[in-house]
Order: C-alpha cells, then structure tokens, then sequence
C-alpha cells in the first residue's frame, strides 16, 4: 500500500509539471485511476518499463500507432530515445515507424490504469502521442460526462451507401443534437434521392437528432448551374466562377435571385425540416484581389452598379491600359472592397428576410447563419467581403445563430483562440445574439505536427476550449472526423464537472444540458431519474448528487435533445420543463421508435 501511495503521489507531481492534466481534461476521462509515467523514472522501473541493456537508442521522428496505423505521425523536432522494454501485461499502442521501439504502452491493474511514455509529451500534450486518450479508452477509462448538444455538418455525396439509421446512432452517440445537411444535393426534385433524404430525416428524429437545410448561396446546385449558364458569376478574370466545388451564381441579378427563392421555398416544403443554415454567403477569395482568378464577383450586375457609384469600371483595375489599374493598391481598390462588403452585407440581410417569410408557413423552423470571422484574422473583410459587425445585428434581430466560422488561416493555431475569438465578439454582438463557433475538421495546409489533420488530443482539446468558450459548437464535417475520436467528442464538449465525494457518489455542476456517465444504477438528489439511457443520466442546469439506487429504475424518456430545465415523474406521468431553438426531440423509453417533436421555445408539457 505505501509502495502505491508513493507512485500516485509520484504520478500527481509528475502531472503537475507537465502536460497530461491538459490531456486527461480535454478528454473527459476519468483521472483517479490513471497513474501516467515517463520516461525511465524509479516508478516506470520498478513496474518494468526499463531502458536495453545495450544502452542502444534510436532517433524518433515518425511514428506509427495502432489506433490510427494508417495515419502519418511526425514530431516537429526528432527525439533520441532509449530502446525500452516493457512488461509483458502491457500493450503497446505507439511505436517507431521503422524499428518498431516501444514509445506509449500501458495495462491494467485491479481498478487502476498504468499508461507509460517514453518521452515527455510536449508543451501541449499532443505534439508526440495524439492518441492517449483513446489508449486509455481502449484500457477501461471512462468519461464522467458529455454533452448531447453538439452540431455536425452533412454531405450525402460522401455516404451515398450508407444506412441511414446507423449513422444517426453513431451521431447521437457522439453527442451530436443537430445535422445540416447539404441540401443542394436535393435541391431539384428526384424520386430516389428525396426517398433516401426523407429516411435520413426520419432516422435522425428517432434519434433525438435535429435536420436542418444548409444551404451555401451563391452556390446553388450543378444542375441550377448547367441550365442557367447567363446568370453565372464571373471572376476578375472574366470566367465562370467554379471555384473549388462551388459553383457560384449571380445573386444580385433580380431574375436569378427570384429562381432562387422559388427553388429554396419548394426544398422547404418538401421535407420535414426543423431548421435552416444559410452558409457563407459572401465572395471569394481567400487570396483576395491578388489572384485575379478568383476574385469574385465581377458579373454584370455588380460592375455596372459599381461604375454607376464610382465612374470605374471593376475590370479596368486588372486593365494595364486603365488609369484605374495603376492605382488599384490604393483608392479604387478599397473602394471597390468596401462596395464589396456593403453587396456581402446586404444580400445575407436579404436572404436572411427570406427565411424568415418561410417560417410563415413552419414556425417552427430555427435559422442558423454560418459566417466565416473576421475579427480575429481581420484580412477576411477585404478577402471574401465579410464584415460580421453588421450582421450580427441582423441576425439577432431574426433570432439566427451566428456560427462563426473557423477560417483556413488560422487552422494551424492552438485550442486558446477560441477563447480570443468569443472575447472580441462579446464587445459587437447584441445583447440577444446566439453565437456558436464552427471547428474545420480537415487536413490543413499548413506545416501542421504531428497530424496533418485535427485528431486525438489535438481535436479533444479544441473541441474543449470551443464548448467553453461558445455556447453551442459545430464540427465540420462529421465523415472527415476520424472514427477513434468520435466516442469522445461528447465528452470533450462537456458542460459538466464531475467531482466524487465518495465511493458511489458523485457531485454533478452542470452548466447546461449534459449526460453523466454513472457506473450502475443511480438516483439523482436520493431519487429515481425519469431521463437516462444506457447508464447516461440526462441532468439539467445546476448542482446534483449521484448515488448508487437500490434496484434499477425504468425511465421514462430515453433522450432529449433540448436544454432541458425540469424532470419530473406526478402519478406515473412525466412532467418535463424545456427551451428549444428548433423544434425539441423526445424520444420516450417504452417506444423510442415513435419520437415526440416538441414547438420550440420554452414550454412546460407532460408525456405520457
């Protein structure tokens, strides 16, 4: 016993001078039962990590792990490394690429977790070893909480065979409340395609999971672009504006921007939507007016109000002939940007007056409005024409969710600009506004280490900062999220902390909605919970006390996708308290293949 007391105190300091704190809470593991060791310590000794007797090292750059041993990891700066041996109960989990030396390996003792590394982790964690978190998932860690109110964006091109139902299992499983769904894939009527986007719709409401329509004007469809080839935007350039995979149209063409809304308002009515995303609605691009070939927009329309406003014609500041072109860095140039900013500002109030005419016909419809930020990399105004110090007010006016965009720029930063980010939109938005933040999950341009892409601790730990620095966070998109990190990105997110007090007992402070993750049966404040699901006790706002139950309690209701305020059970019957953007999602226990749509905003109801 004081041999084990020493190696946790060991372990404590250990974890007090490096990173796995940093580590341990981005994923919401439980950290009482971990003992993290280094390197060739006294305690990573006696418990049999021990360097060679050969004294032989090897110099670490790339490394291979068999959570992810198809994914490419390279540490920024090589390591020399002893060659360890470890014990014969531990599994391995990361190596060397080439001469297979062990780096992270650990097991499991009684109740306890040992997890070894080689070498320090680096100042943030996840600079060398991106998957210990889900090592020590795969070892019996468990989360003491998640959120179930987490956003993700969906592109059917990339899951035409897939089944519907399982993928919005897997979704709610990683805590996701709400799908946008790329609809301009639907946007023309076809029977086979509305028949398999209906039965996604379906399954994601029998899963407690929200759909909403994204759209990504001035892209409207592939076939809106072949059948209407004089309503194309134009780029400096003078072609076609297809850039990257959307194909842009000329919305401030008065006859263009008519079709639009005719073919918006028949891709509302024929699905059963509970929400709108109107998506990046500015120009491109992000290399601005130096890359003639993709600044937009130069259509017809535009050049000739500008001309009428200005007496330049926008092609004459790419013209060598033109007075014009001469002082394109200076006043022409930014008057044309500013012109830029105030047809960007003004299309998205526009659009944004539109839907909110569509809720005439479903009120229940909530709107969201992705819009790229511009206030920490503050290049994005003059680069794609957004300016979110004058939407936000509109937006608020509409009750939309303003969904900050993570731009590409800035993809390479760490967890701590999200903080910086929701700091500088404190002091411009509206007392009323909805702000949420949008996480790119994608490989990224950038010299990026270890992991060209947002994965593991790297992820976790953005995922952390986002859910408390902004109260709602969407994850684009979810098929480039690697599939070791989904069954922690719930926990990442958690509004939730979790303290024991003693054993079977917990002390839950939650700041919203969050699901506990209590070992066993449970009551909640010494009595039965009526919102639980597989061991996940559904908790409103505030301070709750979990303790081991007697005997197993039935719930009610197996899931709820609002922010739920109040659970009750009066002569058998549910009394449930609640407030919702969209429409909420009850799914009851006894028949969760019949799930209960809820009116949005905040209601009082009984379920039977």
């Amino acid at each position: 016993m004081r041999f084990l007391t020493s190696l946790l105190l060991l372990a404590a300091s250990l974890q007090a001078e490096s990173s796995w704190p940093r580590v341990l809470a981005a994923s919401g593991l439980d950290s009482n039962s971990i003992l993290c060791l280094e390197g060739a310590s006294g305690p990573a000794r006696d418990l049999g990590f021990r360097p060679s007797p050969s004294g032989e090292s090897v110099e670490v750059r790339s490394v291979i792990d068999s959570i992810q041993p198809s994914l490419q990891i390279v540490w920024a700066v090589p390591v020399q490394v002893p060659r360890f041996e470890v014990p014969p109960q531990a599994v391995v989990f990361s190596r060397e690429r080439w001469t297979g030396v062990p780096l992270a390996a650990g097991f499991r003792r009684g109740a306890q977790i040992v997890f070894w590394t080689a070498t320090p982790l680096g100042e943030r964690g996840y600079e060398r070893y991106p998957y210990i978190p889900q090592a020590l998932l795969e070892l019996g860690a468990l989360p003491k909480s998640e959120s179930r109110a987490l956003w993700a964006f969906f592109d059917s091109s990339y899951r035409l065979r897939a089944d519907p139902d399982y993928l919005a299992s897997r979704w709610r499983s990683g805590g996701i409340a709400a799908l946008h769904i790329a609809a301009w894939h639907y946007w023309e009527p076809d029977p086979q395609r509305d028949a398999w986007l209906a039965a996604l719709i379906e399954a994601c409401h029998r899963h407690a999971i929200s759909a909403y329509a994204w759209v990504e004007l001035p892209h409207v469809s592939q076939e809106f672009w072949l059948r209407h080839p004089e309503w194309r935007e134009q780029t400096a350039a003078g072609q076609d504006a297809h850039l990257d995979w959307r194909r842009l149209m000329n919305l401030a063409n008065p006859d263009c921007s008519a079709a639009v809304h005719a073919g918006l308002s028949a891709l509302l009515r024929r699905f059963d939507w509970d929400g709108i995303n109107l998506g990046e609605l500015y120009f491109e691009s992000l290399e601005g007016y130096l890359n003639p070939a993709r600044f937009t927009p130069f259509n017809a329309d535009v050049r000739r109000s500008f001309q009428a406003q200005s007496g330049v014609d926008p092609r004459d500041l790419y013209n060598p002939q033109s007075p014009a072109y001469h002082l394109r860095d200076a006043r022409p140039m930014q008057r044309f940007l500013a012109f830029r900013a105030d047809l960007a500002a003004d299309l998205q109030r526009q659009w944004l007056g539109r839907i909110q005419q569509f809720r005439q016909e479903k009120p229940w419809l909530d709107m969201a409005l992705t819009h790229v930020d511009d206030r920490f990399d503050t290049s994005m105004r003059d680069a794609l024409g957004a300016d979110a110090a004058r939407l936000l007010p509109a937006a608020a006016q509409q009750g939309a969710t303003f969904l900050i965009e993570d731009p590409a720029t800035i993809w390479h930063l760490g967890p701590e600009r999200y903080e910086e980010i929701a700091r500088r939109y404190a002091g411009i938005a509206p007392p009323q506004s909805r702000l949420a933040i949008d996480l790119n999950v994608v490989s990224r341009y950038q010299d990026v280490y270890p992991t060209r892409q947002q994965t593991g601790s790297e992820l976790l730990q953005l995922v952390r900062s986002a859910a408390r620095s902004f109260p709602r966070v969407a994850l684009y998109f979810e098929n480039s999220i690697l599939a070791p990190d989904w069954p922690l990105l719930a926990a990442a997110a958690s509004p939730a902390d979790v303290q024991p007090l003693q054993p079977g007992e917990w002390k839950v402070t939650a700041r919203a909605t969050a699901a506990a993750n209590y070992p066993g049966c449970a009551l909640v404040n010494g009595r039965s919970w009526p919102v639980a699901s597989a061991g996940k006790m559904l908790l409103p706002r505030g301070e709750w006390i979990l303790s081991a139950c007697p005997e197993p309690q039935a719930p009610l209701l197996a899931d709820f996708n609002g922010e739920l305020l109040s659970a009750e059970v009066v002569q058998g019957r549910l009394r449930v308290e609640y407030e919702s953007q969209a429409r909420a999602i009850a799914i009851p226990a006894r028949r969760p293949e019949k799930p209960i749509l809820l009116p949005p905003g905040r209601h009082s109801v009984w379920i039977d």
